[in-house]
């Protein structure tokens, strides 16, 4: 890449002096993972840890899938050919759960096509699998935890004002705790509003591809919204009440830190759209059929037992396990991160070995 680019990279972790037979590759669709949590962890216990970021670290905001996809290739590649590893372990943590499930599947069973007026990148059709596929504190895709996430009482996209508030989740008539009623009205219209804005999008690029143009830049603001942030009485676990990953969802709401706060137009049908986007894990998961492990946290206060227990129940293995931990969405619970290792190499060696 030219000088200002983003190229695929990342860092390899591994114990001092040992060249690891099995090793593990975590990507994110845009968080910065070369210095994951966990590579230490597992290093420690005699499996690599590729921390790796595709060129759309940082730069969410003009991500590609099928791009995304042949980036993880070329880490998978270098594990094989140049680190010299025998087991490649897929690691889908958070968000990027659903991005590896969506590699794996690529690589078994392509099916991923291209955005309208582009043509799939090179080298989509012809990705390396990977031995094993680890889900952690994991989302069941962008458009799903988006969906989940948003306001939904939001009527005005150019307005970050306009409110139902007949549906707004911060009014106190309307609660915590929220009735049955309240959230299957409010769930309906997080859907409606992920649906009106795919509409727009599509619309909109009719009219300016129509123009020439390529594309364009947009934004979606409040995105700290799932009823269960607020109320614990829904989906009850241990964490904290009234508690997102931005802090006190009310003032997160308000805030510009929300997920898919800046998109294009190509972007939002590549990632955000639950009409178009092929980032759903839901599609993906039949299609992994190596042995699968799924961890959750039962402080996660974004991940919910809903998520991980679909995502087990997907996935197409036969060898398949499900642990929960008492951890947050980042182990940082005492004691939680080397729980959640401990567990982890026990899987792989029993697997795989760990030898160097």
């Amino acid at each position: 890449m030219g000088a200002g680019g983003h190229p695929c990279q990342g860092l390899y972790h591994r114990r001092a002096g040992t060249r690891p037979k099995t090793a593990v590759i975590a990507t994110h669709y845009q968080i910065d993972f070369s210095e994951h949590y966990m590579a230490d962890y597992l290093a420690e216990r005699g499996i690599g840890f590729l921390g790796w970021n595709t060129r759309f670290r940082g730069d969410e905001a003009r991500f590609i899938l099928d791009y995304a996809l042949t980036d993880i290739g070329v880490g998978v590649r270098w594990l094989r050919e140049v680190a010299g590893v025998e087991n490649v372990i897929l690691l889908g943590n958070s968000g990027g759960g659903s991005l590896m499930a969506a590699y794996q599947s690529q690589a078994v069973a392509p099916s991923i096509t291209p955005l309208p007026g582009m043509s799939l990148v090179a080298g989509v059709e012809n990705l390396p699998a990977g031995d094993a596929y680890i889900s952690t504190a994991a989302h069941l895709g962008r458009p799903d935890v988006l969906t989940s996430w948003m306001d939904g009482s939001v009527t005005d996209e150019n307005d970050p004002l306009a409110t139902d508030s007949s549906l707004d989740l911060f009014n106190p008539g309307n609660g915590p705790a929220y009735s049955a009623e309240f959230v299957e009205r409010y769930r309906a219209a997080q859907v409606a509003r992920n649906h009106r804005i795919t509409g727009w999008v599509k619309a909109e690029f009719e009219r300016i591809t129509a123009a020439g143009y390529h594309d364009r830049p947009f934004s979606v603001f409040r995105t700290w919204a799932d009823p269960r942030m607020v109320d614990p009485t829904l989906e009850p676990t241990n964490r904290k009440a009234n508690l997102c990953y931005a802090g006190v969802p009310e003032r997160a709401n308000r805030s510009v830190f929300g997920i898919a706060s800046a998109c294009t137009l190509r972007t939002w049908l590549s990632l955000w759209s639950l009409e178009d986007s092929q980032t759903r894990a839901v599609a993906h998961l039949p299609n992994i059929t190596v042995p699968s492990l799924v961890v959750n946290g039962l402080q996660d206060t974004g991940v919910f037992p809903s998520d991980a227990e679909a995502i087990r129940g997907l996935i197409g293995a036969q060898d398949k396990e499900f642990h929960e931990l008492e951890a947050d969405h980042y182990f940082l619970t005492p004691g939680a991160r080397d729980e959640l290792a401990d567990l982890t190499a026990a899987w792989i060696e029993k697997r795989f070995g760990v030898s160097s």
